[in-house]
């Protein structure tokens, strides 16, 4: 069976980059075809577990910026462009979305759609917690999360008893 993957994404040593950690930290269970996951920096994991092709839908929570001021959070639907040419090299200690997805593709495997939730950080610093603005969006963010994941299986399931 084909499936959702819910990873959260960042590094809780760096503020606001632990946001997406966070927020799956605190989804309610998806029932059906749905894993969620902290991968936090292991964004070569993350490509690795990626690779098998047992995933239709990944949605990435992490920190990104943006439009709007700190805790902003938005939905963006990423293409299968290749990453652009300034993006940082693969590293094992953690790795931008795109650098992940980037990976995955020189290794030979993709997926067919991916969604990235991502909060407008405030501080991407060495210090831990999340500042206000952003754990104040933690909540609704794990809400939207589980929406979107839940919307996924089901359209999944949707276009399998049409085909």
């Amino acid at each position: 069976m084909r499936r959702v993957l819910v990873a959260g994404i960042g590094n809780v040593f760096l503020g606001d980059d632990g946001f997406g950690v966070e927020v799956v930290r605190r989804m309610q269970p998806v029932p059906g075809p749905v894993t969620v996951a902290d991968y936090g920096i292991r964004g070569v994991h993350l490509a690795y577990e990626l690779l098998g092709g047992s995933y239709d839908t990944l949605i990435m929570v992490d920190a990104v910026e943006v439009e709007g001021p700190p805790g902003t959070v938005a939905v963006l639907e990423i293409d299968d462009e290749p990453a652009p040419e300034s993006m940082p090299p693969v590293n094992g200690h953690g790795m931008h979305p795109l650098a992940v997805l980037e990976l995955l593709r020189k290794l030979g495997g993709g997926v067919d759609r991916v969604l990235l939730v991502g909060c407008r950080p405030l501080v991407i610093d060495e210090v831990m917690g999340l500042s206000e603005p952003v754990a104040a969006a933690v909540d609704g963010a794990a809400d939207l999360v589980t929406a979107l994941a839940r919307e996924e299986a089901n359209r999944q399931d949707k276009e399998r008893a049409d085909a």
